[in-house]
């Protein structure tokens, strides 16, 4: 069995571990692609620490993708967050380098749409997987014209960095999916974990999901063990929600989550939040390190119907339990 997606990105199943930044590493990205999925390295896959300089950025990379291909052959994604503001944009051009040598066949392009990279990367035989950091009927217009291969489809109900708008997962599906026109193949995302909220996708017009949380949650990912415990323990009416740059952010409890909370509540801007949280730096110490005194721990709402660590081989079953591909 397949669908447009498996065969676009040469997986069994329609399912794409989301980048997930520092939280990602070849074990984790390998193994989803081992078990029929798309496993992707995120910017920071497999590290502690923030490279001194974009050389070392690409090295460390490049032997993350090796460490995979110890692991498994099938397909893996890179994630690419590229700008026409060739100026900033030091690491675009690299990366997309690097795929072609290490033959990576899929960029995860998150962000703002950029027409001109989808054609590079394209260019180079690499698919292009575009995730908008705000999607809607606009851009998703915009990015089928400029010829992505998957769209996805973000709501509300996600971690990690929350669309400005309000719009939940299964409001946002039919939104995006309808605004292709059939084009092109759109993935879900946002709170789905099981075969429940698969169902729920596809009867929406979804043709594959796109899961960040419930791959955090497995034995192979690198979450720090003291939060894969503590959120198992979690529902989502426990995640704090707070504005941060660009727009919202969860966390499981703690003290700077806490603190970050009250900031938000009292009034201070998005910028003085984000300060405090020390950006993406305290997605590392939080979830990473496991330091909720100077990070933070962001999931989804699907944290609700996960309550134990499985790995990713199960997770996997779970999320392909139907008959639409």
């Amino acid at each position: 069995m397949t669908n447009r997606i498996c065969e676009i990105l040469g997986i069994e199943k329609p399912v794409i571990q989301a980048p997930l930044n520092w939280l990602t590493n070849a074990e984790l990205a390998g193994s989803v692609s081992k078990a029929g999925g798309l496993g992707v390295l995120g910017f920071n896959a497999g590290q502690k620490d923030v490279a001194a300089f974009p050389e070392e950025t690409i090295e460390r990379m490049r032997g993350e993708i090796r460490k995979v291909r110890e692991i498994t052959n099938k397909p893996i994604g890179i994630n690419v967050v590229p700008s026409s503001d060739v100026a900033t944009d030091i690491f675009t051009a690299p990366m997309l380098n690097l795929m072609v040598e290490e033959k990576v066949p899929v960029a995860i392009m998150v962000g703002t749409l950029d027409a001109d990279w989808v054609l590079k990367f394209q260019q180079k035989g690499i698919k292009v997987v575009f995730r908008a950091e705000n999607p809607g009927k606009k851009n998703t217009q915009e990015a089928v014209n400029a010829g992505v291969d998957v769209i996805v489809a973000t709501g509300f109900d996600e971690g990690g960095t929350i669309p400005a708008k309000a719009i939940g997962t299964f409001s946002m599906i039919p939104m995006i999916v309808d605004a292709a026109e059939g084009k092109v193949p759109v993935m879900a995302a946002g709170g789905i974990v099981d075969s429940r909220g698969a169902q729920a996708a596809y009867a929406l017009g979804a043709e594959g999901l796109y899961v960040g949380t419930a791959f955090l949650l497995s034995k192979e990912s690198p979450l720090a063990a003291n939060i894969k415990k503590m959120a198992i323990g979690m529902t989502a009416e426990d995640l704090l929600f707070y504005r941060t740059v660009p727009a919202y952010y969860r966390s499981l409890p703690g003290d700077l989550p806490n603190k970050l909370l009250d900031m938000s509540k009292g009034g201070a801007t998005e910028e003085q939040i984000y300060k405090e949280q020390n950006g993406y730096i305290g997605m590392r110490d939080g979830m990473l390190l496991g330091d909720l005194t100077k990070g933070f721990a962001s999931f989804g709402l699907g944290i609700t119907f996960i309550n134990k660590i499985e790995s990713v081989s199960a997770i996997m079953d779970k999320l392909s339990t139907t008959a639409n591909y």
